[in-house]
């Protein structure tokens, strides 16, 4: 071949080659959009890992700021163009693109907080919720003493309200038909009580709340252990499907992301927040939502936390549009999650 020829090939080959450089960083930007849109196909075993993958989704966001960053500093193209339509599912999922829901006025702003059995200042707790004028407050990890705080500090804003056990909700409007939800483990021997069901008297229609605090999760060496949590999900589920009151709320510590599929039972039976993150947990630097407001036959506007107030948790608040066309009446459909 010529030195001519030699030269053309050379300069062909230059042109092709920044699309040949960044080929592992564009593989992983497809990989993390892979997940983003097929994280159900994960196993769930060993270790639960599927559910373990679904609960840091969010996260994406930070392997895909680093194949960025390095796609430009290479000026790899082909990796820059994954990484963007990566970013793109990222966006769509996470709904950071969606609209608020539309609401014609018939709003209510509610609030709910594990307020730790280990909280200082409950007294300071119940002001600073009480001070965003929530309609509804639904509270885990009551102790006795703070629950008389509570009582005592939110009576002149909320003077409706219902405990069973460690879980309470407050309400500026009437309550009825308060019992408790059965979403105790069959494994749990001990005295547990952690889920309440009652009927707000809100205007334009009654409300069936629920509010419940699903058993812990933890995280070691064999995975993620989350069998009890997982069946006070099916439990509470259950009992969200057998209610024939049309509207309902479901408030709680549920222990898990409204993507974790140990939540399923009872997330598919309802409409989760399409916007907001709302890290809720831990307090001191929060990793996930766990902390959630779910509704049937109405629209859960955006989440958002609230500042600390002592607990190990984030208070997180959403306004719920009660506007929509739906049939109140018993065995009204169920509503669906997006996710």
């Amino acid at each position: 071949m010529s030195e001519r020829a030699d030269a053309a090939t050379d300069r062909a080959g230059g042109r092709r080659a920044p699309w040949r450089r960044g080929r592992v960083l564009a593989a992983l930007a497809v990989l993390t959009g892979l997940v983003l849109l097929f994280h159900r196909w994960i196993p769930n075993t060993p270790g639960r890992l599927g559910s373990l993958v679904e609960s840091f989704l969010p996260w994406c966001w930070l392997v895909l700021v680093v194949v960025l960053g390095l796609a430009l500093l290479r000026r790899a193209p082909l990796a820059l163009v994954a990484a963007l339509s990566a970013t793109a599912v990222w966006a769509y999922q996470c709904g950071v693109l969606l609209p608020e829901p539309r609401s014609d006025g018939h709003d209510l702003t509610v609030v709910q907080h594990n307020v730790s059995d280990e909280n200082p200042d409950p007294r300071r707790t119940a002001r600073e919720l009480s001070g965003h004028s929530p309609d509804l407050i639904a509270l885990e990890e009551l102790l006795p003493k703070a629950r008389a705080e509570f009582e005592r500090m939110l009576s002149a804003s909320h003077p409706h309200h219902a405990v069973i056990g460690t879980v309470g909700l407050w309400s500026k409007y009437p309550l009825s038909g308060v019992r408790a939800a059965d979403i105790k483990p069959a494994g749990i021997t001990e005295p547990w009580n952690r889920g309440l069901r009652a009927v707000v008297e809100a205007p334009p229609r009654d409300i069936a709340v629920y509010v419940a605090h699903l058993p812990s999760i933890r995280i070691g060496a064999t995975g993620l252990a989350s069998q009890w949590r997982d069946e006070s999900a099916r439990r509470l589920g259950a009992e969200v499907a057998a209610e024939r009151t049309g509207t309902v709320l479901v408030l709680g510590d549920l222990n898990g992301t409204v993507d974790d599929r140990g939540l399923a039972p009872l997330t598919s039976r309802l409409d989760v927040p399409d916007r907001g993150f709302a890290f809720s947990y831990p307090a001191a630097f929060p990793v996930a939502r766990i902390d959630q407001i779910m509704a049937r036959s109405a629209n859960v506007g955006r989440i958002r936390t609230l500042p600390a107030t002592g607990s190990d948790h984030l208070p997180v608040l959403a306004r719920i549009a009660l506007d929509d066309p739906v049939s109140a009446a018993p065995g009204a459909s169920p509503g669906r999650s997006t996710r």
